[in-house]
């Protein structure tokens, strides 16, 4: 059941190129939750966007694609007007998705170490480990990036291989600490994580939600970590600033 779960969210995704609606009857919308704030809830809200979207001719390519028990994510590229990547997370009931979250942002980089956003590893392994590697992970964003005990991150992230895909940052400890605790020169953006919302692992690949604020601004942090020998040594993630009440087209939260 897991490989046509996946399946059907690849055929979901790649149904925003042709504008095909047959794409979402994975989608069950008498039951579907909708927590993207700029889309209208059930079914045909997303065939009514996938539509609309057609028309700008976009590129969609899932890079990454997941499974933990009755959720599928996947790590997204998307070429619309503009280039974005996004991360999408799917709950399922049975053969359908009921419920939907995701964070996407802008396109940016290549960074300073000469990687994309989406590059780098992508096979599952260590199946095994899945539930270590997922603590280990919950113990990182409660210790470190809510707790903000800085002098953890050698426990957690390896200070030899740690490979970094944000677009602003580089390879290493130095430039992730230094994007946790001090404000870059004259950009006036500061970081603040406050709550962990949801944990997705499958393997030696783990993904958090979280909740906070960047640059003072409503922010959802969905991070994507690669754990090898019980430590972080990839990561990768997306930023969204979580319009105002007042422009949601649900009343389902973020989160």
């Amino acid at each position: 059941m897991t490989s046509k779960r996946k399946e059907k969210i690849c055929a979901l995704l790649k149904g925003i190129e042709t504008g095909d609606e047959a794409s979402v009857a994975v989608v069950n919308p008498d039951k579907y939750i909708q927590h993207n704030p700029e889309i209208q809830e059930g079914g045909e809200g997303l065939a009514a966007l996938f539509k609309r979207l057609s028309k700008s001719s976009p590129r969609v390519n899932i890079v990454r694609i997941f499974s933990d028990g009755d959720f599928v994510f996947g790590h997204t590229e998307y070429d619309f007007s503009s280039s974005r990547i996004g991360f999408e997370v799917f709950r399922f009931e049975g053969d359908q998705a009921v419920e939907h979250w995701d964070n996407i942002q802008s396109r940016g980089g290549p960074n300073p170490s000469g990687h994309s956003m989406v590059d780098g590893e992508f096979k599952v392994s260590d199946l095994e480990k899945t539930e270590s590697n997922r603590e280990l992970v919950r113990e990182f964003v409660g210790d470190v990036l809510i707790g903000g005990e800085m002098q953890k991150l050698p426990h957690f992230v390896d200070a030899q291989s740690y490979i970094e895909h944000n677009s602003r940052l580089t390879d290493g400890l130095s430039s992730l600490h230094q994007a946790l605790v001090i404000q870059p020169a004259g950009e006036g953006i500061s970081i603040q994580y406050d709550k962990l919302h949801r944990l997705l692992a499958d393997g030696n690949f783990v993904l958090s939600a979280c909740e906070g604020f960047r640059a003072g601004i409503h922010t959802s942090f969905y991070d994507l970590y690669r754990v090898a020998s019980g430590k972080i040594v990839e990561h990768w993630d997306t930023i969204y600033a979580i319009p105002p009440r007042s422009d949601w087209k649900n009343e389902n939260g973020k989160f």
